[in-house]
């Protein structure tokens, strides 16, 4: 096999979408995760389509076992991994005074910690050169009150991203997450389209000149 493997977690339509699509231009195989199987299996079947090997599992990556097993059995289908891309990220539209500290765990275990899951799951399949990335935002840096469980996800995962690189980097892997500093549309520069590019560039950076966050403006 001579095609690279990239691993979508939190697949669907959007920006993952988006990012699945650029990865299967190029030829790679791709492996999807995610929670609802419609979308799922429609992207998945858009791949097929495209020529390349895909393989799919649903799964809740907020259960660890679940999660670890999704990401172990594309492993083992694929025999490697080149690239783990992570999306999930919780939204709930509740301020810091209506929020509760489970309701906060509960969304930080799917935006922040299931990175952790995926990652050791994948970690026997990760090879010299292989690459993780996140998909991060502004939020981290300006949260909205109104959805104050957002920011402290986004903060939480990009600060995870930096020990994760500065753990894999020894063995050739390296972490990046791209801080999407704007609300995704249709149209402009902040389109799906536009993020995934954003986030393939992160993933194909100089080792020399490497950053473990890269901000996207548009």
């Amino acid at each position: 096999m001579t095609e690279k493997v990239v691993v979508i977690v939190g697949a669907g339509p959007g920006v993952s979408g988006s990012l699945a699509r650029i990865y299967a231009q190029e030829g790679c195989a791709v492996g999807l995760i995610g929670i609802d199987p419609v979308p799922l299996t429609d992207l998945g079947d858009e791949l097929t389509a495209m020529g390349v090997d895909v393989g799919h599992v649903v799964a809740d990556v907020t259960d660890a076992a679940a999660a670890a097993s999704a990401v172990s059995q594309l492993g083992e289908r694929f025999g490697r991994v080149d690239v783990l891309h992570f999306n999930p990220s919780a939204f709930r539209e509740k301020d810091p005074l209506q929020l509760s500290a489970e309701e906060l765990l509960a969304d930080v275990a799917l935006g922040a910690g299931a990175l952790l899951t995926v990652v050791q799951a994948a970690r026997p399949f990760l090879r010299d050169g292989a690459r993780v990335t996140v998909t991060g935002s502004m939020a981290a840096d300006k949260p909205w009150n109104k959805a104050a469980s957002l920011g402290v996800q986004k903060a939480a995962v990009r600060n995870l991203v930096q020990s994760l690189d500065a753990t894999l980097r020894p063995d050739g892997i390296r972490a990046v997450s791209v801080t999407v500093r704007g609300t995704l549309a249709a149209d402009g520069p902040f389109t799906p389209d536009r993020v995934a590019q954003a986030l393939r560039a992160a993933a194909a950076q100089d080792e020399d000149s490497w950053r473990s966050e890269i901000p996207y403006a548009g």
